[in-house]
Parts: C-alpha cells; structure tokens; sequence
C-alpha cells in the first residue's frame, strides 16, 4: 500500500474529486479525515470508507474561517497523532467577467479557492514540521495554466493557487515539506454537472479537450495519489495538469 499508516486531511470530500480522492487514499493505507461543510455529503463518504474496512472520520471545516481550519488539524492530531498529507481541494467556481462581477462574488471566489489554501496550509505546517516532513497538495485548475473568457474571479483565484504552490514549495523544502499543485480540465463532477445543461454543451465541453471527454473523479485522485505517495519524492512545486491535452496546445 503507497500510504500505509499515513494521515491525510482531504478538505471537499463530500462529493467529486475529494471524495474519489478520499476513498483511493483509504485502499492505499491512509487514515482519512473528510473536512466539508456538507455533513450529509461527508458523513456519507466516511461511511463508505468505513463500509469497506478503513478508518475514516468526518469533521465540519470551512476553509474560509481560521478557527475551522485550526480545529481539524487540532482533532486529527488528537484522534491519530500525526498529519502527514493536506489536500487543499476544497473550491468553487463562478462564470463572470469583471464589469458584471459582484464584490462579494469575487471576495467569495477568492476566499474559498486561495484563502481556503492559505489557512489550511497555515494551520497544518506546524504539525508537519514536528512530524519530520509531510506533503501539501493544492487544487488548482487549467485555468490556474492559461486564462479563460467571463471567469474572473476563478482564474485569479486558480493562477495565484499555482504561484503560492511554488512559493510554499520553496519556503519549506529544508523542513521536508514537499508542496505541490493539479490542474485538472474538465472533470465530471456536481460542479461541472451543474453548467452543463444538454448533450450538445456536454459535447462543446468535452471537445475542448483534444482526448474530446471529460476527465473523471478518479483519474484525478490517481494523481494525486502520485504526489501524496513517497514515490514523489523528489517532486516539490510543479504544476500537474491532468487535462486531456487542454494545455498542451
């Protein structure tokens, strides 16, 4: 198993990449803490890791509130003593262009998909450094790669994603601390789901990609999977595109 007896916190693991990410973790050895503000979606996904013979425990997180972040760093190192990996995946997303983008949208977008990164990451660095070393994953996006038409706030906030992964990567490599970030295309999940409205927007999406489909949940968390594993040993600040050739062109 590639992550036999480590701890990993897996924020938006109710649902999509999170929640593959969580369970493939699980099969690999990990003891999984769900962090999300949807308690049915986490509870559920706990259950499910449960179900098949893993340890697994949900705690209520908002990335955008320090004291949130603070507690579940807090209660994992409580319940099994140690924080080897943080998966900064939770995010949301929004389709405006500026001059029609609302200031609390845009403070919104930002606060989830880079606050949400900065506070977690702040609050588990310490316990890493005490453990010896650990490894740090953020959720960027191909629009963290190359810019996008009517999405502001999300491209902004995906490209200073990419950024801090290099800065954090830089500032913590001598504690061990290994940080690194994905930037998935398009991926089937409730996110996507909700702006695709017919077969023929699914097509124009999946198109976009030159594999012409859409990405799965699983395929992601595979990378991830990469990066959380001592196989990556070496790999600290790169920017993993796992697109179907988007960003290849």
């Amino acid at each position: 198993m590639r992550l036999k007896d480590k701890v990993a916190i897996i924020t938006g693991a109710a649902s999509g990449i999170g929640k593959a990410t969580a369970k493939l973790f699980a099969e690999h050895g990990a003891k999984i803490v769900v962090a999300d503000i949807d308690i049915d979606g986490g509870e559920q996904t706990v259950a499910d890791i449960q179900d098949v013979g893993h340890v697994a425990k949900y705690i209520k997180t908002d990335v955008t509130i320090k004291v949130d972040t603070q507690n579940v760093v807090a209660q994992t190192l409580e319940s099994f003593g140690k924080l080897d990996i943080l998966f900064n995946n939770a995010g949301i997303a929004m389709r405006l262009a500026v001059a029609e983008l609302p200031e609390d949208d845009w403070h919104r977008c930002l606060d989830v998909n880079l606050n949400g990164v900065f506070l977690c990451a702040k609050a588990a660095i310490p316990a890493m450094q005490k453990n010896g070393g650990g490894v740090i994953i953020n959720m960027s996006s191909i629009y963290g790669l190359v810019g996008a038409d009517v999405r502001a706030a999300y491209v902004a906030s995906k490209g200073a994603v990419t950024n801090l992964t290099r800065g954090m990567a830089l500032d913590y490599a001598q504690d061990n601390i290994r940080v690194n970030c994905i930037c998935p295309g398009f991926v089937e999940t409730p996110l996507v789901a909700g702006v695709i409205k017919t077969p023929n927007e699914y097509q124009k999406l999946a198109d976009k990609h030159p594999m012409r489909r859409l990405g799965q949940p699983i395929e992601i968390a595979y990378g991830a999977l990469y990066l959380a594993s001592d196989e990556s040993a070496f790999v600290t600040g790169i920017s993993l595109p796992i697109d179907g050739g988007y960003t290849a062109g």
